[in-house]
């Protein structure tokens, strides 16, 4: 299998060597460590100027640690997703969870996440809840994938890539015009 996939995002995206991981792809990691929904907004033309096969999307947490509101992160989100869907209506769009954080932090997220869930199916694009693999049962993000309650470890990664694999493939396989649904079959 080939194909072109971009991730975008923030630090976690640019920290993953999504390049190694998926050495089958044409990958490019636009992830920018420190990245808000706002940063991602101002640099889509990069992601449309590659014309990809795929997308993938994980942003938000940056902006939660800046206390934006759960409507400010969504709303940008949202923008993100319908920019790229009229710019590159062919591409296939993954919109991933916005990943635990410290406990402080749950209710936001939870909140983040159920309507970004909510919202993936307008624009055609499937959603990727990563949260039960990588929250513990208070919905914080794992000692057991980050020593820092933000950035994940290398077992942290290798967690997201068992997730995030799968969909990934299974989204390429299928024409982008196909409606595509929100979970893996």
């Amino acid at each position: 299998m080939s194909g072109v996939v971009v991730f975008v995002g923030d630090g976690l995206s640019a920290g993953a060597r999504w390049e190694e991981r998926f050495g089958e792809f044409e990958v490019h990691n636009l992830g920018v460590c420190g990245d808000t929904t706002d940063e991602v907004i101002a640099r889509l033309d990069a992601v449309v100027e590659i014309d990809p096969d795929a997308v993938v999307l994980q942003v938000g947490t940056n902006d939660v640690g800046w206390h934006r509101s759960d409507e400010y992160i969504v709303r940008n989100i949202e923008t993100i997703l319908c920019t790229l869907r009229k710019k590159l209506p062919g591409t296939r769009l993954l919109i991933q969870s916005v990943p635990p954080r410290e406990h402080d932090a749950v209710h936001v997220i939870r909140s983040i996440n159920r309507h970004l869930r909510q919202f993936a199916p307008t624009v055609k694009a499937r959603y990727l809840d990563l949260w039960p693999a990588l929250a513990d049962a208070e919905g914080a993000l794992s000692a057991e994938w980050s020593t820092d309650s933000l950035h994940l470890t290398e077992a942290g990664y290798v967690v997201w890539l068992a997730e995030l694999r799968p969909v990934l493939i299974d989204m390429l396989e299928h024409p982008a015009t196909l409606p595509i649904s929100t979970q893996p079959a």
